[in-house]
């Protein structure tokens, strides 16, 4: 069982976390600094310019080193009083400029805190921005090792990174989550507050990933009572409980120990077919299994007569084996699952249709 949260998590959770891409201390601090050098030499060259309507007590005209003085004693609002503007033209240019020129000089030396100050509102709005544009989106709960390996297989056939919502219980994947371009929600996927955070009713589709099969049917009855026509797709430690998650409104389950133990068996009796299988769930490398639509050149063939190495048809709900009777010639509608090199592109992929996992509407 989870020991209580941290003060610290206990704030954080249900929150929704956007990927940022922060700069390192220095980076920030030499950013200030050169944005301060600009805005005083600025001032410098506007005080030099109108050089002949400043004063100087010393009775000496003004120099640029007297300039860069002047400009340094006035954005710091020290203000000795030796070089001072003395006609009506350099006072009204102090004014209109100068004093601005001031306060922005010392907004920049004070952005740290000025910046904490206003973190809370800028994020609320980035928030509330993001949840607007949000739809159709894929939620991913659970950032372990099936979530993240889920994930960069989408990725890699074209899901955008800002097109995902991953759902966890701590802080340390969230921040991971984050690290790896996507937006995150910490908090227990079972509860439709957290779901609802993640927009889930809005997504076009889940993928359930937790560390317990208990857990995944509830998350899925969760889901289900939220969004019934997104597509979701949960993997299981059990197989005896792929079932129990099919009734819950499971579209697809994954097998993840059973999946596992057979590729290490037909590992044993064949390393090379298990490095073949490995490749094809391995996308961008080598071979890949992927879905796409019938294309034109397909209608009308078999399965076999295709340019691609055709494994089976989906048509309408039915799966159908390459060779199996009902398959026949290639329907229009039908969706084909192919194997091709990951260098070829495919129709209807991310170098001309949809990603793999995309199911027909």
């Amino acid at each position: 069982m989870r020991g209580p949260d941290s003060p610290q998590e206990a704030e954080a959770r249900d929150r929704v976390f956007l990927p940022t891409h922060l700069k390192g201390p220095l980076r920030q601090v030499g950013a200030r600094l050169l944005a301060a050098l600009v805005v005083l030499l600025l001032s410098t060259l506007i005080v030099y310019v109108s050089r002949e309507g400043y004063h100087d007590n010393a009775g000496e005209d003004v120099s640029f080193l007297d300039a860069l003085y002047y400009s340094t004693v006035s954005l710091s609002t020290t203000g000795y009083g030796d070089v001072v503007p003395d006609t009506p033209g350099t006072r009204l240019t102090t004014i209109l400029i100068i004093t601005p020129l001031r306060v922005l000089f010392l907004i920049i030396l004070v952005g740290t805190t000025l910046e904490v100050l206003t973190k809370h509102t800028r994020d609320q709005w980035k928030i509330e921005r993001w949840r607007t544009a949000l739809r159709d989106h894929t939620v991913v709960v659970g950032y372990g090792t099936k979530g993240r390996s889920a994930l960069q297989t989408l990725v890699a056939k074209g899901l955008a990174k800002d097109k995902v919502v991953v759902i966890d219980n701590t802080q340390k994947a969230i921040s991971a989550a984050n690290a790896d371009g996507f937006a995150g929600v910490i908090g227990d996927a079972t509860r439709s507050e957290v779901l609802i955070r993640a927009e889930a009713a809005r997504a076009k589709q889940i993928i359930v990933a937790t560390q317990r099969d208990d857990t995944a049917v509830l998350v899925i009855l969760t889901v289900r009572q939220l969004n019934t026509g997104a597509h979701v797709v949960a993997a299981v430690r059990e197989e005896e409980n792929a079932p129990l998650l099919r009734q819950s409104g499971a579209d697809a389950v994954i097998t993840s120990s059973s999946a596992a133990g057979r590729l290490l068996g037909l590992s044993v009796l064949s390393p090379s077919a298990g490095m073949v299988m490995e490749d094809l769930i391995v996308q961008g490398s080598g071979l890949d299994l992927i879905e796409r639509p019938a294309t034109r050149a397909d209608v009308g063939r078999s399965p076999r007569e295709t340019e691609d190495l055709v494994v089976a048809v989906l048509r309408g709900h039915r799966l159908l084996g390459y060779d199996a009777a009902e398959a026949g010639r290639i329907e229009a509608e039908d969706r084909l699952i192919t194997i091709r090199r990951s260098s070829v592109p495919y129709p209807g992929g991310p170098q001309g249709g949809a990603p793999e996992g995309a199911r027909p509407e």
